[in-house]
């Protein structure tokens, strides 16, 4: 099998991510793109898919383009990453555009292929076992780690996640992130 492409990929996330930290947690922030990485690789053993799960945060967290992405591994990985990239709102704040972000993931999630939801469920999954853990630890206080610290808007949100993401199901990455957010947001 050649692992040309997610090598490359896993070099150019650590590049990229280099010095970030994950918020709050203390641990470098490459960790989280590795971690996706490992849960995509539990449904396919496509190199792109894979490569794009480690990449899935450049666009949106770092200096690095969409461009760059295509211009180093090509379209579809670059589409790819695109698809898992928040759409950003002018003049509105990372706060003020959350539930519109969310929203417009949810959506755009519910009637996306399944190599995109490949992606995006290795990223929540691995989103919401670091809520998890903390929330273990420190309870309701994990929602002040958040730009948005109603605990309610975030379980809209990865119901909402569960759902667009319904036809994975029957994954083991999809039946525990299932299984964890309904560990989070018990009633």
């Amino acid at each position: 099998m050649d692992t040309s492409i997610l090598d490359k990929a896993i070099v150019f996330a650590v590049k990229a991510h280099q010095g970030a930290e994950r918020k709050g947690k203390g641990f470098p922030y490459i960790v989280h793109p590795m971690e996706a990485v490992s849960i995509a690789a539990t449904m396919t053993n496509d190199q792109e898919l894979l490569a794009a799960a480690a990449l899935h945060d450049t666009v949106e967290d770092t200096a690095v383009t969409l461009k760059d992405v295509e211009r180093e591994f090509g379209k579809r990985i670059a589409e790819l990453v695109e698809a898992e990239s928040d759409i950003e709102f002018e003049g509105k704040s990372r706060q003020e555009s959350w539930r519109l972000r969310k929203e417009e993931a949810i959506e755009r999630l519910s009637s996306a292929t399944n190599e995109v939801k490949i992606v995006a469920l290795a990223d929540k999954l691995s989103n919401i076992r670091a809520i998890y853990r903390d929330y273990q630890a420190i309870g309701d206080k994990v929602w002040d780690l958040f730009c948005v610290k109603d605990k309610a808007s975030h379980e809209w949100h990865f119901r909402g996640l569960a759902r667009a993401l319904a036809s994975l199901k029957g994954t083991f990455a999809y039946d525990e992130f299932f299984d964890t957010v309904e560990k989070v947001f018990k009633k």
